[in-house]
Order: structure tokens, then sequence, then C-alpha cells
């Protein structure tokens, strides 16, 4: 009698969420949602994360694809998730921090529909033209955007996405209004800007230098404090003479009340696959910048994300752009 009650007991414990879940986790496929379409700088970086990942966690993690409302589509179906580990999302500053402000009524709340797992590299955005416009560098195409700005147009992968809000505070900064065409995804925006249909697109670097290499578009600025390391030719936009920055982080994230047992094991397999020399090689070839180790860890993430979402509100509000 006694040793039939406590096998029970003991399989009752094994039963309770985050003890025999956290111990097996995971036994079967992961999903990682990436808030926008296939081909962009978003899902190539994540494809690269969750191959990595799922070699370290010894299961297939899928990738899904899920675009639309700047990323927030995606986020809002990571966010609505049962909260076991098993789906995740790639969460950008588009979908975690600058939709906050830029959305009148947010599909989700980033502090507090998620849980946090780690970030893993930041990414700048480059200032690219069609390769006929006339502006040689940014100091002609200030000038030049002002002359021209009611026959100009400038694309994004959406709206409220960063390629959006970087091109969003380059208008604020030059004291223009640019028609805005929004796009589902990066692929369409650049074959438009490479057909000369739009006039610009403030695009992350990853996808924007193999454009550049093949003389298709071309650079103006890139938008961060510092010269990229796989563009070390292409001037800042301070340097021109422009105070404004623009980039892209990706971090991940997943539904909020996830156990903290199996957090840390995501977490363990996203920062062994970020020392794997393959995925660091990979990473950096498309200009990302890995975060260092003391930004890895998922409380890091969750002050950053509140951090980020105030940094990004006063110059949201600045520039007037309000989505519904």
């Amino acid at each position: 009698m006694k040793k039939s009650f406590i096998a029970a007991a003991i399989a009752g414990l094994l039963a309770l969420p985050g003890i025999a879940g956290a111990q097996s986790f995971p036994d079967r496929t992961l999903t990682m949602i990436i808030p926008f379409a296939a081909g962009g700088p978003t899902d190539v970086l994540g494809r690269i994360m969750a191959q990595a990942m799922g070699e370290q966690l010894k299961q297939t993690i899928i990738v899904e694809n899920v675009g639309g409302a700047g990323g927030m589509t995606g986020g809002k179906r990571a966010a609505d998730a049962k909260p076991d580990g098993y789906t995740m999302l790639l969460g950008t500053v588009g979908t975690q921090a600058q939709g906050q402000t830029l959305y009148k009524k947010p599909l989700y709340n980033a502090i507090t529909d998620f849980t946090p797992v780690g970030l893993i590299a930041e990414v700048p955005i480059a200032l690219l033209v069609r390769k006929d416009l006339p502006a040689k560098d940014l100091k002609e195409f200030v000038p030049y955007s002002k002359e021209n700005q009611k026959k100009m147009q400038f694309g994004s992968a959406g709206a409220g996405s960063a390629t959006h809000l970087g091109c969003v505070v380059l208008n604020t900064a030059m004291g223009t209004d640019i028609t805005h065409v929004p796009y589902k995804g990066t692929g369409p925006a650049m074959q438009d800007l490479v057909a000369g249909r739009i006039d610009f697109l403030c695009e992350i670097i990853s996808t924007a230098k193999p454009q550049i290499d093949g003389g298709t578009v071309r650079a103006l600025a890139i938008m961060t404090a510092e010269r990229s390391a796989v563009l070390p030719s292409l001037a800042t936009t301070k340097e021109q003479g422009l105070d404004v920055q623009a980039y892209t982080w990706n971090a991940l994230y997943l539904p909020k009340a996830t156990p903290a047992d199996v957090v840390k094991k995501l977490n363990d397999a996203m920062v062994a696959a970020m020392n794997t020399p393959a995925v660091k090689e990979r990473l950096e070839g498309l200009g990302a910048t890995i975060v260092a180790p003391n930004r890895r860890s998922a409380d890091y993430l969750g002050k950053f994300t509140a951090d980020e979402i105030k940094k990004w509100e006063a110059p949201i509000k600045a520039s007037g752009v309000s989505i519904e």
C-alpha cells in the first residue's frame, strides 16, 4: 500500500507542468515563427539559427513565415501559442519595440505577452537609391529630396517594419514628406527599387549588400554610429552631416508564462548555436553583429526590450506617423 501511494505521488508530481515537461523537453518538432515573408533579412538569419538550434536540441525546428502588419500578425500568433516552448518568435526592433508606439492599437503588449529568451544580433540599415538617381551621396540626396519630394516614393518591407521606420526618421531629419509605398516583404520592395519604380529604400544590410555589390542599386549611407565591417567604404549618415540612426535586431521570445527551465534550455541552445564557428561566420557575413556574451540572457532581453520601446517612442511621435 505504501509503495503504491509513493508511486502514485511521484506520478502526480511528474504530471505537473514544468517537471516532466522540462525533463523531456523537447521531445518533438518545434516551430520558429518569423513574422515576415520568406527571403528577407529576418528570414535568412532565422533559418540559420533554427537549423543550428535544432542541432543543439536534437530536434527539428520548422520555420513558419507569418507576415502582415509590420510583423505584428506573426507576433500575435506567437503570443497566443501554448506556453510550452514549442513555438517561439524571432522578434525584431519593429515587432517588439517600434510597433508599440507606431500602432494606435498594437495587437499585443511586447512586455507582458511574451517571455524573453535571448538577444542574438544587431544589424545596421543602409540607405539605398535607384541606380539612376542623380544624387551621388547623402549630402546631395538631402537637397534633391527636398526639391523633388512631391513626386518621390520610398519603399519598405511593410508598414511598421524596421525598414519603414528607418525611412520615417530619415524623412523627419531631412524635413521632407515623401510618399511611403509598403510592400509585403523586403523582396518585392527591392525588386521595385532595382527596376526604378521607387526612389529609395532603407534596407537591412544583409539583403542590401548583394544588390550593392551587384551594382543594381546604389548605397548612399550606413545609418548607424559606426561604419559596417562588411561595407567599410560606406560612410555613415553622421559623417555626411545628418545625425540619424536606424537599425534592427533579432531576438527570441516565447509566449508569456513559459516555464523558466524550458526558457533556459532554449537560451542554452541559442547561445551554443551563436558560438558555433559556422554560424558566427554566416551571421557576420550578413553584416550582423553578434551580441556580446553578457547581453545574451533572458533577463537582459527583458530590460533591453523595455528600453528599446522607450527609445523609439520619441522619434516615432515626432514624425507624426501612426497606423490604425
